[in-house]
Order: structure tokens, then sequence, then C-alpha cells
């Protein structure tokens, strides 16, 4: 099958949704499926408001007509609900092309922590986008009802995994700073509620891994923190590996693959009871989930970390591969 995927999370970002579509399109390959990804490297651009790091296309329409045009692809899924998710998006309906869509983040939450625009309003505009989908696909059964609850329909699962032979225990890892280590992964930035972490009364010595708008903010505010920046591969893989707790403060994350990749790596989770956390250690004795999130990353000291290992191991990037291939419909 000759696949199109259209995102505005396209390489050089480093976030959730590009490893998700980078290790999805790794597996299609394997299956002996082409697979093209139309991002913003493609056309001239311009950085996000407030987040810098982000680059949007501009004047994406033409281009993305002639993209899909040339591959001619027998099927269409638009990631994002970015420009160029919403230039895809206007090809297929004037050219009654069937195609799908997912829903990777709790955007109505973010735009509203970053500029306080209500949530019911980008619900509203995230249901048009999404309407004309023949499936919108969606990481948890709590973001399938969470979404019903808002009016969209169509929805499906699609699920994550996780590479267990890059992210696993390792004894001999140790990084500076007395114990215990609390560990910290991901973007530094106000929708990820991080100072709920910097803000605990913890022993030992807290960790945060990751870049973001917030990150000098942070680093004057919290002087004890050790903030190391971006990481990734075998790098990121050692701070998992020296961690004893891996703190999650989000509230919004519609999954959060750094759970898995702590796990995989022999971590406990400590995090919030809400969607994401929930359905991803879904009851399974990997951390503790807790409103008073002080409590869950002391509770999660006495998690084995055998059991988080043998639970990672559950994950696999092959079917969430084939999820999504599942889920996809031909354009005509």
């Amino acid at each position: 099958m000759n696949i199109l995927i259209v995102s505005d999370a396209w390489h050089p970002q480093v976030n959730g949704v590009v490893r998700t579509l980078d290790t999805t399109i790794g597996e299609l390959r394997k299956l002996g499926h082409t697979v093209t990804c139309v991002g913003p490297d493609r056309f001239r651009t311009i950085a996000c408001p407030t987040y810098p790091e982000i680059r949007l296309a501009i004047h994406a329409s033409r281009g993305m007509a002639k993209e899909i045009a040339a591959l001619n692809p027998d099927a269409i899924h638009i990631a994002t609900e970015g420009p160029l998710g919403i230039a895809a998006r206007r090809y297929c309906v004037k050219h009654r092309m069937a195609f799908t869509t997912a829903y990777h983040t709790r955007f109505p939450e973010y735009v509203h922590a970053r500029v306080r625009v209500p949530v019911s309003l980008t619900y509203r505009m995230l249901r048009r986008f999404h309407r004309p989908s023949r499936r919108i696909m969606v990481a948890t059964q709590s973001i399938r009802d969470d979404l019903t609850k808002q009016g969209f329909e169509n929805l499906c699962e699609w699920s994550r995994g996780v590479d267990t032979e890059l992210f696993h225990p390792d004894a001999t890892a140790t990084v500076e700073g007395p114990g215990p280590i609390w560990l910290y992964v991901g973007r530094v930035a106000v929708e990820k509620n991080i100072e709920a972490f910097l803000k605990l009364d913890l022993p030992g010595t807290r960790y945060v891994v990751g870049d973001g708008p917030l990150l000098s903010e942070l680093r004057r505010k919290y002087p004890d923190v050790r903030f190391v920046g971006m990481k990734s591969g075998r790098e990121l893989a050692h701070f998992y590996a020296a961690a004893d707790v891996f703190v999650f403060p989000s509230r919004t994350d519609t999954f959060g693959l750094v759970l898995l990749e702590a796990l995989a790596s022999g971590v406990p989770v400590a995090a919030y009871p809400v969607p994401g956390p929930r359905d991803v250690i879904n009851g399974a004795a990997v951390g503790c989930l807790d409103e008073d999130l002080q409590k869950a990353a002391e509770s999660a000291l006495s998690v084995s970390r055998e059991t988080c290992r043998d639970y990672a191991l559950t994950f696999s990037w092959r079917n969430c591969a084939q999820q999504f291939l599942d889920n996809l419909v031909s354009v005509r």
C-alpha cells in the first residue's frame, strides 16, 4: 500500500507525536508498505508563537496539492490539526478523497493553558476539522470516551509501543547527586504542569530532561534541580535507567510515551490519576497514581523494578503499526 501521512509535527521536533509517527512508519516499511510523511520541512515556515522550536508551514495549500497529486496515495492519514493538516483536509474534501485523522494532543486544554482561549471554542473548531474523517485515531479508551462526550464520531483506538532494546534496566547507570533520583522527561512547557513536580519536597536529587519555552525561567527559579536539556538515544536511556522514580505531572497528555520508556527501564511511575497515566498503567502494580503527587512519588519508591520491566514488554510497536494499518481507509 502507498500511504501518505501529513503531519505538522515532524523532524527535527522531538516529542511523542514525532516518535510515534517515525517508529510506526519504520514498522510499516518493514511490512512492505510505501510510506511518505509530508511535514514542515517541505515548506516555508515561521516560528510558532510562544513556542519557537516548532515551525509552522505557511502558504501550504498549493504545495500540499502538488504533494498529494504527485504521490497518488492509496490511503491518506492527517496526523495533526495544524496548517499542513488543514491544507490536506481541504484538498481531500474538495476532491472527495477519503482520509483518516488522529487526536494526539489535548489541544483545547493546551491552548487554554497558554493563551486562555475557552476550551469549548477550541473543541468546536476541532469537531469541524475532524468531521469529514472516516476514522479518528486515539491512543486510549479514556480519550475516546472524552471525545465522544464532546460530540466526536468515528473514533477508533491506535495504541503505542516502546523500544525495549534501547530502554532497559541497567544497574550500573548512575548520575550525579544523592539518591533517590527523581526524573521527569518531556517538554519544559506550561501545559506539562512541570512545576507540580519541581515544588515537591522530596529527598535526593531531581532531574529534568527536555527543552522548551520555560527552561530558562525554571532553571533560575529552581537552582537545586538538575536541568540537563534535551537528550536522545542511549544518553536518554541512561538517565531513565539511573532514576529511582519517574514523576509525570501532566494532566493533559493523551498517552505519554515517556511512561512506557520509564517502565521499560525498570523505573516505577508517579502521576496523577488522569487519562494517559491511568490508561498506560491500567491497574498494574508499576507505580502510584494519586492526587497527592508527593504521596504518589514516595509510594512509587517501593514498587518492584522487575515488575515494571515485565509490564513494558507487553507493548509492541509492531502491534501499534498493524493497528494503524487496520484503521486506514482507501482514498476512493
